[in-house]
């Protein structure tokens, strides 16, 4: 059977992470009250400048530990879908 696609672009729109979380949401006070930058210092000097491929954000492969952890996450497609 030959389908075709259809192309509706009605369908798409535009959200805004700000949007869907509350002020008050939990992580907020948390991202509010703790300065992740510090482990941009802490990593630095294992990371090469100009070699290797691009690396992840060295805050989130902490922050989403620690997500897991708070709500009992044990998979990372659970936390990403949550």
């Amino acid at each position: 059977m030959l389908s075709k696609n259809q192309k509706n672009t009605s369908q798409i729109q535009m959200v805004s992470l700000d949007q869907l979380v509350p002020q008050d949401h939990l992580l907020r006070k948390i991202d509010k009250a703790v300065d992740f930058s510090f482990i941009y210092d802490l990593v630095e000097e294992k990371y090469s400048a100009d070699t290797g491929r691009p690396s992840l954000d060295p805050v989130m492969l902490i922050k989403i530990p620690l997500i897991q952890y708070m709500y009992g996450i044990k998979s990372m497609r659970q936390t990403i879908k949550e």
